[in-house]
């Protein structure tokens, strides 16, 4: 007789639901599994009979077959070794095979039975859920999953707590979800002397999501301007956190199970490689931009990225995911993310400094910057210039607002754009509309209107940077708390936009 129990494969942030049979017949002692594992799952048969044996529990001199359905689907990972262990363990009459059917399972077993944590807990129980089954894992993974809160979820130490639980010896007793991680320290707005302009512009990219760049010499700050914005940022929302929990656990950066409402500041190095950025190597994992998803990716020094990586977020930037396609996969993963770059106004990145600027001037500046296309250009809406601050004027007074005010600012902004959108599936800010729903909420003032059709005319601005001057003053007047765009808010917009703003 065949025996069955579930688990899940992971299809980018999917977890697909996996039929684990299991059938011992006559013949040659074997222990094969078959419906396309790799090397993983294949080895899970001596952890299993490994573990088996530490219980003295022996297997028979018979034929064992676990068949993984559907056997077209590719099962990655070694989570799947507690599963087989289950539909082995019915198979054997030790476990009860109505109860183990009604089981979604996950696990990693070491050669005495301990369960190890494995990523992907998150999604696994929002399948259990779907399929109104429980969720059994490892107890390092009892916390992350009980967050789901649709589905009863078991966590177990070993697998002989697991064989006490289903025959009524010692039941297991249900999850608790983590904590709620506490917020990180980001620093203060108000110890950056000077840079107005450049706190001005971080308010607005915080407040509607625009991307930003922010060019300027070595040590003119813009590094610890970008370090700052999150500080800026409103808690994720129970929605948002939900999302960005999933990435993060297929990733395994949950900590102890806690989901943070704080939102994900992720900074690549130059060196990284498409994979690393977009997602990609084996099993096709989230890359950098899905795991700022809902939070700031901040590309240091932006020119020193190789052309074929940033090319890469053209599509993300718009469409706010990304498809993962390799040979062997093709996932989709959510990339919706707040860019923020910064980089140097040429190679030596001191251009604007008689003193020190080399001979090539102007032209270093513009073969520099030339490495970031103009497609690529025209999606930051806001574009600023970060000059250097003067010695003398670091032991002036802090000015400028704290980060805490600004911060309320921002949060205030975001919940008029929450009520604007409201219903609206995939809009949440400013930054997210588009089409006739973009003219029906950004339209500006008639004399504002005229100012734009000015200077679209006069400085070229494609259609895309027509509607994010208009998302820009739209997110200006939301800061201001008024209803209507005015021509003051599109000019504030057109500055930040301008040739000339961030070179």
């Amino acid at each position: 007789m065949v025996t069955r129990t579930y688990t899940v494969a992971f299809e980018g942030i999917e977890a697909r639901l996996v039929e684990v049979q299991c059938a011992v017949t006559p013949g040659l002692p074997a222990f094969s599994i078959v419906g396309l594992p790799d090397k993983a799952v294949t080895e899970a048969r001596d952890r299993v009979r490994a573990s088996l044996t530490a219980m003295s529990i022996a297997l028979p001199s018979k034929r064992v077959t676990i068949n993984l359905s559907p056997a077209d689907l590719p099962k990655e990972g070694a989570h799947f070794d507690l599963p087989i262990a289950l539909a082995l363990l019915a198979a054997l009459d030790i476990l009860p095979r109505d109860d183990i059917s009604e089981v979604v399972s996950l696990g990693e077993m070491s050669l005495d039975g301990a369960l190890h944590k494995v990523s992907g807990a998150l999604p696994a129980a929002l399948t259990a859920a779907a399929e109104a089954k429980s969720l059994l894992c490892p107890l390092a993974c009892g916390a992350e999953a009980a967050w789901v809160g649709d589905a009863r979820v078991l966590a177990a130490a070993t697998l002989a707590d697991v064989v006490r639980h289903f025959t009524g010896q010692s039941p297991l007793p249900d999850a608790k979800p983590g904590e709620i991680t506490a917020e990180g320290s980001f620093g203060d707005l108000h110890d950056v002397k000077g840079q107005e302009r450049a706190k001005r512009a971080l308010e607005i990219a915080a407040a509607g999501r625009h991307h930003l760049l922010m060019t300027g010499p070595p040590g003119s700050g813009k590094s610890m301007l970008a370090a700052r914005l999150p500080g800026l940022l409103p808690p994720l929302s129970a929605a948002e956190a939900l999302e960005t929990s999933m990435v993060h656990s297929l990733y395994g950066l949950l900590d102890a199970g806690g989901i943070s409402r704080t939102r994900p500041f992720r900074r690549p190095h130059h060196t990284a490689s498409v994979a690393a950025i977009t997602g990609g190597g084996k099993g096709a994992k989230p890359g950098e931009i899905s795991l700022a998803h809902n939070g700031v990716l901040f590309l240091d020094e932006l020119p020193e990225f190789p052309r074929q990586v940033l090319e890469t977020l053209r599509q993300p930037i718009e469409t706010g995911d990304i498809v993962v396609s390799r040979a062997n996969a093709h996932v989709r993963y959510p990339s919706r993310f707040l860019l923020i770059a910064a980089a140097n106004p040429c190679k030596c990145g001191y251009m604007a400094d008689p003193t020190r600027a080399c001979a090539r001037v102007p032209g270093c500046g513009a073969d520099y910057l030339g490495r970031i296309s103009g497609p690529l250009m025209d999606r930051f809406d806001l574009r600023i210039d970060v000059p250097p601050v003067a010695f003398q004027d670091l032991d002036l007074p802090a000015s400028g607002d704290s980060s805490a005010i600004v911060a309320g600012r921002v949060a205030k902004a975001r919940a008029r754009q929450s009520d604007r959108f409201k219903g609206i599936d995939g809009v949440r800010v400013n930054a997210d509309a588009e089409g006739e729903l973009l003219e029906r909420v950004a339209c500006p003032s008639p004399d504002g209107r005229a100012l734009l059709s000015r200077a679209a005319d006069r400085f070229g601005l494609t259609a895309r940077g027509y509607h994010r001057v208009l998302r820009v003053a739209r997110t200006l007047a939301d800061l201001a708390g008024d209803d209507a765009i005015s021509r003051d808010h599109v000019a504030e917009a057109l500055g930040y936009r301008l040739p000339g703003t961030a070179q």
